[in-house]
């Protein structure tokens, strides 16, 4: 199954490219993710639990980052065994290139199952597999951004240190 898409986010280019490379950011992004840890140069090992149909299976796996153009590109790479449930393995191929309010991030995604996951059907696969891509960049693109927050233009209004407050993850790092 292949995928691609993108997504405009308001944040610029260098905390786009560090949240991809933190476990912490990945963690909350993966949906179902129970744990990730590791580091961009040894790779990430995760925990994740999903529901595919009615198969529910615990997935445990690595990804590797490899390819990396700092700032501009990289391809993840995982793979991970749900036991009785079978495997799932696959690769995302990200670009990030600036725009006038922040950066666009490009991706490639193909992803393969095997074991009783493959049974259920490639429909159903296909679905999820897109599902689960989405909401992983959907995620990514809500942690970089941070909430809205309204307060900050009537902070700004009155030269408050509220304005220059980070929303999103780079802020609550920092902060």
């Amino acid at each position: 199954m292949q995928m691609n898409d993108q997504r405009d986010i308001n944040a610029p280019r260098a905390e786009v490219w560090a949240a991809l490379l933190s476990a912490d950011v990945l963690k909350e992004c993966v949906p179902g993710a129970q744990e990730v840890t590791g580091s961009p140069e040894e790779g990430f090992e995760a925990t994740v639990v999903q529901k595919v149909g009615p198969v529910k299976a615990t997935f445990k796996g690595q990804v590797s980052l490899t390819d990396m153009v700092e700032g501009e590109s990289l391809t993840l790479s995982g793979e991970g065994k749900g036991g009785a449930a079978g495997f799932a393995k696959g690769e995302a191929k990200v670009r990030l290139e600036d725009i006038p309010d922040g950066t666009r991030l490009i991706y490639d995604v193909e992803a393969k199952v095997g074991g009783k996951l493959a049974q259920l059907g490639s429909r159903l696969i296909d679905g999820f597999a897109k599902k689960m891509a989405d909401q992983f960049f959907e995620n990514f693109q809500s942690v970089v951004e941070g909430p809205a927050d309204e307060g900050s233009e009537v902070a700004e209004a009155e030269g408050t240190d509220e304005a220059s407050k980070k929303k999103g993850w780079f802020g609550r790092l920092k902060g």
